[in-house]
């Protein structure tokens, strides 16, 4: 039996869904236990690069009591972080892509190890999302981590 908060959380996510129900039914019958999402209704998905997205969810982990969703890849090479609709058209950055109205992502069941994309960060089910001004500060702050870091080991 799925708690609330994951309950809350398939709810949330499968609203976006052309076919919330089918989205429901690829989760619990696919072997892999991920569905295609559309981004840009709910939320868009701001994807970084590994090393950069790790770094910048521990800065967003002191800055905020609990960051937006956010996703990993396989061998976490790149982490997608939930940030509010509108947000990828508009987001100028070097490294970083957008997914947004007219692109789908993959997305595990919440709380369900997968072989390809696992949560980092759990939906809470309510649509709290990493507010963009907040991430790109992180962002920066994780950068400057990273390049100090570099330095230490060269």
């Amino acid at each position: 039996m799925a708690i609330p908060e994951t309950k809350t959380a398939v709810e949330w996510l499968a609203s976006v869904a052309p076919d919330p129900e089918a989205c429901r039914w690829e989760w619990e019958r696919n072997p892999l236990g991920v569905a295609l999402l559309p981004a840009g209704r709910r939320w868009d998905v701001l994807i970084l690069p590994g090393e950069l997205g790790e770094a910048t969810l521990d800065v967003l982990n002191l800055l905020l009591a609990r960051p937006g969703p956010v996703l990993a890849d396989f061998g976490d090479s790149r982490l997608g972080f939930f940030v509010p609709p509108g947000t990828a058209s508009r987001w100028i950055g070097t490294g970083v892509r957008g997914a947004g109205r007219g692109t789908w992502i993959v997305v595990p069941y919440p709380g369900r190890a997968t072989g390809g994309v696992r949560w980092l960060v759990l939906p809470d089910g309510q649509g709290t999302l990493t507010d963009p001004a907040v991430l790109e500060l992180a962002m920066h702050e994780a950068a400057a981590r990273v390049v100090a870091e570099e330095d230490r080991t060269s």
